[in-house]
């Protein structure tokens, strides 16, 4: 295609943060950034300069900043940003107090609720004053086992406001789940919900609740929100009380926010833990701040009074991500359930209803609405909708195409990418812009991201590892438990010494875009040739008959052998027809080393509590190896349907 989807008017352009943001770093520093390509070049080469301008243009509060920028810029991991900083995330979060809505909430077709910016402050407030009661202070972890309510907001800035350290498991996760992540980090205080709704349905949380307890000993008070009942039994839950007697002996007043070094802890989140126990990774509050006023002023152009919704549980970082949007003074519109509740049009009647500026979605979603032959640009106004978001996946080209023919021809559609690791992105939108079919439109501002060849050399217009050469402020602050960092470094400075390796598959496109192939370690090798494993899914999730894929390689008679499982619609049955459709689509699109050796239908293909399909899991079946945390995924029995396969066999 020799045309972008979608360019930005001029006039568009000139309004943007980013605009502003060019003339402030101009203003600053006397050089001269008139386009994205040249700003981004410049948050590379002038990095403390960069990152210096931002905090100041995102006005971000700090009893002091100190004088250093960045102590030991050559050591990754080891630079220090802003080591003299003194600073609290929720105070940046808490910044009005008036009658206009903080959060807006819609739990499936069953409850609605909002709180003001003033409502929100006071309940944190009370937060604040029982969580210090309970003995709550820096470096605490609060563990929280709920669904994305507002409260669930409000504890979280609690705990960032007495210093303490916060952690979150979605309420879908079992009780083995939940100990597997909290049982590493020890919380004083657990947070639950007595069940939540999904798809029309109510589970109960009570059960698993007294289970997890019963494997965390430094629990010393548990409070439990009302949502799936009014009034929820206490009994059998040791130390515990309903959230409203929790904060009844305080009243709402200032709050004596705890201002701490740059890289004190503000969040612990987890690896997916489908290859061993999950990682605990440690990040700080003042790197959280700055990567995600970056990336939302900047790269999302989310202004004050916008509307920001991204479609998400507790337990992913796009969660942590969203409530950050407080920083701009923006609304958060909350949904939790399931998106296709009653119907698939559930999260374009909240974006109509509410005036969502930012839609955040995942790219199943947008495949699924596809699928469903959903058209919102005929059924919805959307006229609110500046920007889409997509992640969780690659965005495949046909899926840009359904965006701007089917939800809404004029917006900005920005598929992203990153991950827990950096409570970020690496690469993303860019809103001054042309979008181009099938790429993420850029590297994110402030982080040298590159692609190297197996040699350790950069590439462009070719595959490569996704790596990141110089230090940036969200890495982590560490792994919890990891004395030494021995684990730290392992995960991604082990291939590349001194140079962050993520474990993407990806290429550098003439645009200066980005394409995603796949993880590095699920890439498939025919013949020593590595496939990315979203180049066949773009292929074969674009036939009617096909609702979903999963590949994986099979050790095979000494080589590497492709194997494909297909979930098919209702009613249709793999014959010998579809599979050739399927072959020949991959031949046709791809190379004939992309084409499977084998085809096999499956009912569910296994997926992590976040929705991301698991190709490692199911490779260790097929090969008879032991699943190592079964308890990481949403929907462990589907690993059942790839076992034993006789089609395997030959």
């Amino acid at each position: 295609m020799d045309r972008p989807l979608w360019e930005p008017s001029p006039e568009r352009i000139a309004a943007t943060n980013l605009a502003s943001f060019m003339e402030t770093v101009e203003d600053d520093w006397n050089v001269t950034v008139a386009d994205f390509a040249r700003l981004w070049r410049f948050s590379i080469d002038e990095k403390e300069r960069f990152w210096t301008s931002l905090k100041d243009f995102a006005q971000i509060t700090a009893e002091t900043w100190g004088t250093t920028v960045l102590e030991g810029p050559e050591r990754m991991p080891g630079a220090r940003w802003f080591p003299d900083a003194r600073l609290n995330l929720a105070e940046n979060l808490l910044r009005r107090r008036d009658g206009a809505d903080a959060i807006v909430f819609r739990g499936e077709d069953r409850v609605r609720r909002r709180l003001s910016w003033a409502e929100l402050h006071d309940l944190v407030s009370r937060l604040v004053q029982a969580l210090r009661a309970a003995g709550v202070g820096p470096g605490d972890r609060v563990g929280a086992y709920l669904p994305n309510l507002p409260e669930t907001v409000a504890v979280a800035l609690a705990t960032h406001a007495v210093g303490g350290v916060f952690s979150s498991c979605s309420p879908d996760f079992g009780a083995q789940g939940v100990l597997d992540r909290f049982g590493q980090i020890g919380p004083k205080v657990m947070i639950a919900a007595d069940g939540y709704f999904y798809a029309g349905k109510t589970h109960d949380c009570l059960e698993k609740l007294a289970q997890i307890l019963a494997g965390l000993p430094s629990v010393v008070r548990t409070v439990v929100v009302p949502y799936a009942r009014t009034a929820p039994p206490l009994a059998g839950l040791r130390d515990a009380v309903l959230i409203e007697d929790f904060v009844a002996d305080v009243e709402p007043g200032e709050i004596a926010y705890a201002r701490l070094p740059f890289n004190h802890p503000a969040y612990i989140l987890y690896s997916s833990g489908t290859t061993g126990a999950p990682k605990c990774i440690v990040h700080g509050a003042g790197g959280t701040l700055l990567k995600h006023a970056s990336e939302h002023l900047l790269h999302c152009d989310v202004k004050p009074g916008d509307r920001v919704f991204y479609f998400t549980t507790c337990g992913w970082m796009m969660w942590n991500w969203l409530v950050s949007a407080l920083a701009c003074q923006a609304t958060l519109l909350l949904y939790d359930g399931s998106p296709f509740h009653p119907d698939g049009n559930v999260l374009f009647d909240y974006a109509d209803a509410e005036g969502m500026t930012l839609f955040g979605t995942s790219a199943k979603f947008i495949d699924a609405v596809a699928k469903a032959g959903l058209r919102p640009a005929k059924t919805h106004r959307l006229a609110s909708v500046r920007t889409i978001t997509s992640t969780g996946s690659p965005l495949a080209p046909e899926s840009f195409d359904f965006v701007y023919q089917a939800i809404k021809r004029d917006v900005h559609l920005a598929s992203i990418s990153g991950g827990t690791d950096i409570v970020g992105c690496f690469m993303l939108g860019n809103p001054t812009g042309p979008v181009w079919r099938g790429e993420i439109q850029t590297r994110a501002l402030g982080l040298a991201v590159d692609v190297f060849d197996d040699t350790g050399r950069p590439v462009r217009g070719r595959k490569g590892e996704l790596v990141c050469t110089q230090p940036f402020p969200s890495m982590p602050v560490e792994f919890w438990n990891d004395a030494g960092g021995a684990k730290y470094r392992a995960a991604y400075f082990e291939r590349f010494p001194g140079v962050w390796c993520h474990g993407d598959w990806v290429e550098l496109t003439p645009h200066d875009g980005i394409v995603i192939y796949g993880r590095s370690d699920a890439t498939l090798n025919p013949g020593g040739v590595r496939i990315g494993t979203a180049e066949i899914y773009r292929q074969v999730e674009q036939l009617d008959e096909v609702v979903e894929s999963i590949v994986v390689g099979q050790d095979w008679e000494g080589d590497v052998r492709v194997v494909l499982f297909v979930v098919l619609r209702q009613g249709v049955e793999l014959d010998a027809q579809l599979v050739d459709r399927i072959k020949a689509r991959i031949r046709a699109n791809c190379t004939p080393r992309h084409v499977p050796a084998k085809i096999l239908q499956v009912a569910d293909i296994p997926r992590t509590k976040s929705g991301k399909i698991t190709e490692l899991a199911v490779r260790d079946v097929i090969h008879g190896r032991a699943v190592k945390n079964v308890e990481a995924l949403a929907n462990p029995q589907a690993l059942e349907l790839y076992r034993g396969r006789p089609e395997l066999e030959t």
